[in-house]
């Protein structure tokens, strides 16, 4: 099952990461996972959060932002993990747009996809044993 991703433009200055992260920790929205790009003009802020109707309305006003879906891919935490993943998706003709991955005190690695439908991937994966996170 994809799980709500929220992606937050943020200006490319000194200052503007940590207003963004401060104006969702005051609102009492934990920051489950986490991953910045940049360009010349602006950041690309994506994230999963504990609540994602508190951390928009939290930063509603000047932020652009949106909440698409991704799916959230239970990994062991050890090497060639990741490839099997990427090949059951490979060979299903599955194209990847982005993803960040990020692990855990309980041994597992986690990733999260985004990619062009949510619905073959997970299938595909869930048939080749890959278990999928219905939160995070």
């Amino acid at each position: 099952m994809a799980v709500k991703q929220l992606t937050v433009l943020i200006e490319n200055k000194a200052g503007k990461l940590s207003e963004i992260v401060k104006r969702i920790s005051d609102a009492g929205v934990n920051i489950r996972a986490m991953c910045i790009a940049d360009s010349s003009d602006c950041g690309i802020l994506r994230l999963i959060v504990s609540d994602l109707e508190k951390a928009q309305t939290a930063l509603k006003g000047d932020t652009i932002m949106s909440a698409v879906e991704v799916l959230a891919v239970k990994m062991t935490d050890k090497a060639g993990s990741l490839s099997e993943i990427l090949t059951v998706l490979d060979k299903a003709g599955i194209n990847i747009d982005y993803m960040y991955a990020f692990t855990s005190p309980d041994l597992n690695a986690y990733v999260v996809l985004r990619v062009g439908d949510n619905a073959s991937a997970e299938k595909v994966l869930r048939d080749n044993g890959v278990e999928m996170l219905d939160k995070i």
